[in-house]
């Protein structure tokens, strides 16, 4: 435990934290980046955007996006990211770094009765996971269902780390517990572990006689469970999953990717499947960036996640006609997303874990993985399926599908591969595909054109952000030299001009730094920006941070961002005492348009002396 005796952490220890925690490695593991001189650059997590404006520096260990203005450090990073606070994301850290905190779990204002929930539901997940697992390796009980996942290919390595488990098939072995332990079970009944009874104020296990496999979300914490029979009667499901809960929602999960995401990134190409049982096969054979959906097709949400990791995604789904369908499904979305997408496709309708225990690892990596069909390849295989040419009607078709595909989405080589082998396979001649090519690609472009009157103008990926007028050029400087120098904090201070900023979230930042040098007593913008609850603050913060300034001539600068300020406030109130002249002419109030007429002269005069 590493607290001090206010219950806050040591300085000493975030920063052993932050020196600790490299940026690009921490920020690699949210999203995919680039190396380009001196920086790296990935797509920015925090707004949408096609061309990467997200920079990385690794010599100030600082992040900045060029297209929103969002920035700061590996711990910043961190609680943007995932929403958390600054303990809770030191934290975070510190496990990461092998340094551990006791420090209770805060949650955002407005959200913490909810949170709080969730929190306990999460932990009650993770004590079920330890019950269960203890019951597969070290009680009788699990003799049998430990002896079935041995036969089937399972390491005891493997049952560990994902801590696979054996549910007793008893209606309350788990219900009791959790109510000796102090959960609240109607709550833990909303996480889909127990069921209320119908009418009564009683609880029974979801769960009872299978072997349970825990889903984890992709910070590691198990959200739920997937529990599947020892003994298949037929009256019963195989498997039987947790419900959607608070905590678990099946778009928005991809399995394993708290684990895959080192050798994503390393392997700079991720693998999707089908169902965790495929994940746990690959695993088994050494294959590790591997991941998979829930139950349920591939989602947007599911896809922001991946794009923020790779470009490279190889879809290997089960060999069957669902498989077929659904892996055209999510090659189409991700194809749409602008990834790079193959399609590793499984004979004889088996699916990967079949596939892996019938003929074996080696064979799964070399024949499947290492030997995908590219993404219109594929398209034209599943196109091709229950056609025969000899109908004139499948031959059309099929033409027509596949032209489809290649129009506006082909490079020129592609599209001559890809036209050459359709003359081949349906003797139809190269000139005529060509021919029907040409017309859908007009008809493509005309339809486009139609479409534009009625639509809004498409905005640049990222947008042009409005020049900034000389007071807010002034503001930023001023802030950079504040954050840098203590010295112009106080000069503020002991002038007349309490105020020195014209914007509301400048001073609101001015504040908060006056403070922070009460507390610290010197510069330092990164711990000054950890302390920022508000991630507008914080971009303020770290744009003016990473003004270029000039130390040799900053008194000059600091007294001219100063000057340039009264100018713009003595302006703004000119502008408004013009307008209130104006206002009382029209109300025929002559002596008091007078007597601002006056103020107005005062004021220019002031103006021009400074």
């Amino acid at each position: 435990m590493v607290m001090d005796l206010a219950g806050k952490i040591p300085e000493e220890v975030i920063e052993q934290i932050r020196t600790q925690s490299d940026i690009v490695d921490v920020i690699s593991e949210y999203m995919q980046l680039t190396k380009r001189g001196r920086n790296w650059f990935g797509l920015c997590p925090f707004h949408g955007e096609q061309t990467p404006s997200f920079s990385v520096s690794t010599d100030k260990q600082i992040f900045h996006c060029f297209g929103c203005g969002a920035g700061g450090n590996a711990i910043t990073f961190v609680m943007d990211i995932e929403g958390i606070s600054f303990p809770d994301a030191v934290v975070k850290l510190g496990e990461r770094a092998g340094i551990h905190l006791d420090v209770e779990p805060s949650f955002p204002e407005g959200t913490k009765k909810i949170s709080k929930a969730e929190e306990r539901m999460k932990e009650a997940h993770a004590f079920a996971a330890d019950f269960f697992h203890h019951l597969l390796l070290n009680t009788e009980d699990g003799e049998e269902p430990l002896n079935y996942l041995l036969e089937r290919g399972f390491t005891r390595e493997l049952i560990e780390s994902n801590n696979i488990g054996w549910s007793l098939p008893s209606f309350e072995a788990l219900t009791i517990l959790l109510e000796r332990k102090g959960y609240n079970l109607q709550e833990i009944a909303e996480s889909g572990l127990i069921i209320k009874r119908e009418g009564e104020e009683r609880y029974f296990d979801r769960f009872r006689g299978r072997i349970m496999f825990p889903i984890r979300d992709e910070n590691g914490k198990i959200i739920a469970f997937s529990g599947r029979i020892l003994t298949s009667t037929g009256e019963e499901a195989k498997y039987l999953n947790s419900p959607e809960s608070p905590i678990f929602q099946k778009s928005e999960v991809l399995y394993n990717l708290d684990k895959a995401r080192t050798s994503i990134r390393k392997n700079r190409q991720v693998v999707l499947m089908e169902g965790f049982m495929d994940v746990l096969a690959a695993n088994s054979v050494g294959v590790m960036n591997v991941v998979a959906t829930m139950g349920t097709s591939l989602t947007n949400q599911h896809i922001t996640k991946l794009k923020r990791l790779v470009e490279q995604i190889t879809i290997c789904y089960d060999g069957d006609n669902a498989g077929f369908d659904a892996a055209k499904r999510a090659a189409q979305l991700l194809h749409t997303e602008r990834m790079k997408v193959d399609i590793a496709v499984l004979p004889e309708k088996l699916d990967p874990d079949e596939y892996i225990h019938s003929l074996g690892g080696q064979a799964f990596k070399e024949q499947i993985l290492e030997n995908p069909h590219a993404y219109i390849a594929f398209m034209m295989m599943h196109a091709r399926r229950n056609k025969n040419f000899q109908f004139e009607n499948d031959t059309l078709q099929y033409i027509q599908e596949v032209l489809e595909q290649l129009v506006g989405r082909s490079s020129p080589v592609e599209r001559d591969l890809y036209i050459r082998q359709l003359s081949n396979e349906t003797n139809i001649s190269e000139e005529a595909i060509y021919a029907q090519f040409r017309k859908l690609e007009a008809n493509q472009v005309r339809s486009a054109k139609s479409e534009m009157p009625t639509q809004m103008p498409s905005m640049p990926v990222t947008q042009q952000q409005k020049p900034m007028d000389a007071a807010e050029r002034a503001e930023r400087l001023l802030l950079a030299h504040m954050l840098h120098n203590i010295d112009v904090v106080d000069r503020v201070l002991r002038s007349e001009q309490k105020e020195p900023f014209v914007r509301d979230a400048y001073m609101a930042v001015f504040v908060r730094l006056v403070g922070f040098y009460e507390e610290y007593g010197h510069p330092d913008y990164q711990r000054f920006v950890e302390i920022l609850d508000d991630a507008e603050l914080r971009k303020i913060v770290m744009e003016a941070a990473l003004v270029e300034r000039d130390p040799d001539q900053a008194e000059a600068e600091v007294m001219d961002s100063i000057r340039q300020l009264q100018k713009y406030r003595i302006e703004q109130e000119i502008y408004q005492k013009m307008h209130e002249s104006k206002e009382a002419e029209k109300m025929h109030e002559y002596a008091r348009a007078l007597e601002i007429a006056q103020q107005i002269i005062h004021l220019r005069k002031s103006l021009s002396a400074i």
